[in-house]
């Protein structure tokens, strides 16, 4: 049986790393404690498996130091203008999941012969709001009033999503890590981010969140594939950020859901402001934490004032259950990108990609998950 020498600082780093309390640990792997005070070593399969508890690659136990992670994209998080500390397991290997396949459909698009898209990278943070959001507006085909007539807050997503994907980006939405069901993304740690590129532009949606947060969340990382920059962030109607790109796509975002010229005609500053507030987040199938900045924003609240409904609007919203489930292939579809995905499809039945990196980028594990999800795609199988 062979042992391995592992030094306590990396098992006391990769706990804390993950997020567990040191009892909550000690109920996972009872030998911890020994291993940590060196009383005995672990064997090379224990330490492999507390590596997939802890959810770090377990080349890093046997470094010298805990290693200092960083994501590989620009980080925008603030929680109150403040820089958010360490990432977690789950955002970096998220990350990691999403720079895989558009790396993939990267090579694919070349091979297939796409030409680079045009809108990224074709505007700027110097240009007008307003106008900014109607060149997004127009090459998405994105109507408010078709949005108005969709009867639920999915519908209006779903079809945003769509419009995108469309376009030629990648929207991928999921709440948990690849397809790990124990590993739920925290809205809270991070709402979305961009990975900008010419031929395959990708925006990731944190699926935990609320339908109506979803929607400011990838109206937020659209501007930044059109400024051309990948970031992550913590996309919230009410955070003006200190970074002037952050400020910015949160202000395109604002316009693009909901034109400020619009919100200036609808809202009744006579009528009770809870009323007009959720008539008006029905209307627009976005969240009332947008609708409340941008009566803000319109001049119908004062700073004190709209800080007031925000804080009581927050707490109704925490109150409310969030709904789960749906059709298990609708969703694979929705958490790796439709586009992405029956290209993938596509490309393994014809024999350009190995069922093993197939299965692998997918996060399935059974040819029969695969070929149901071609079905629900529309791809001959």
């Amino acid at each position: 049986m062979m042992r391995v020498d592992v030094k306590p600082e990396l098992l006391r780093w990769a706990c804390e790393r993950a997020g567990f309390a040191t009892d909550e640990m000690a109920e996972r792997i009872p030998q911890l404690a020994a291993w940590e005070r060196g009383e005995v070593k672990p064997t090379l399969r224990q330490i492999e498996q507390f590596a997939r508890t802890v959810h770090a690659p377990v080349g890093y136990l046997f470094l010298q130091e805990p290693p200092v992670e960083t994501i590989p994209i620009p980080d925008f998080r603030t929680i109150g203008n403040e820089f958010v500390g360490h990432p977690s397991p789950d955002l970096l290997d998220t990350i990691y999941v999403c720079q895989q396949r558009q790396e993939w459909y990267r090579d694919y698009a070349r091979t297939m012969g796409e030409k680079p898209l045009a809108f990224v990278g074709s505007i700027s943070v110097q240009d007008d709001i307003v106008t900014a959001a109607a060149t997004i507006r127009t090459a998405l085909g994105f109507d408010v009033n078709e949005r108005r007539r969709m009867p639920t807050w999915t519908d209006a997503l779903r079809h945003f999503i769509g419009q995108a994907d469309d376009l030629g980006v990648l929207v991928m939405s999921n709440g948990v890590v690849h397809n790990n069901n124990h590993r739920h993304l925290d809205p809270e740690e991070f709402r979305g981010f961009a990975l900008s590129d010419d031929l395959a532009p990708l925006v990731f949606i944190n699926g935990a969140d609320t339908k109506s947060a979803q929607m400011f969340t990838l109206a937020h990382e659209l501007p930044h594939i059109w400024l051309g920059e990948s970031a992550v962030s913590d996309a919230q109607p009410m955070l003006m950020p200190d970074q002037a790109v952050e400020r910015w796509c949160n202000q395109v975002a604002a316009e693009l859901l909901v034109p400020l010229a619009d919100i200036r005609m609808e809202y009744d500053a006579r009528d009770d402001l809870q009323h007009e507030v959720n008539w008006l987040a029905k209307r627009f199938k976005v969240s009332t934490l947008v609708i409340l900045r941008r009566i803000h924003d319109a001049g119908g609240l004062s700073r004190k004032e709209f800080w007031d409904a925000y804080a009581q609007e927050l707490e109704r919203l925490k109150a409310i259950p969030k709904g789960s489930g749906g059709n298990f292939y609708l969703t694979l579809g929705a958490r790796a990108s439709k586009r992405f995905a029956a290209a993938l499809v596509s490309s393994t039945l014809e024999g350009r990609t190995s069922f093993t990196e197939t299965f692998r980028l997918l996060g399935v594990k059974k040819q029969e998950t695969f070929l149901e999800l071609g079905h629900s795609l529309g791809v001959d199988v």
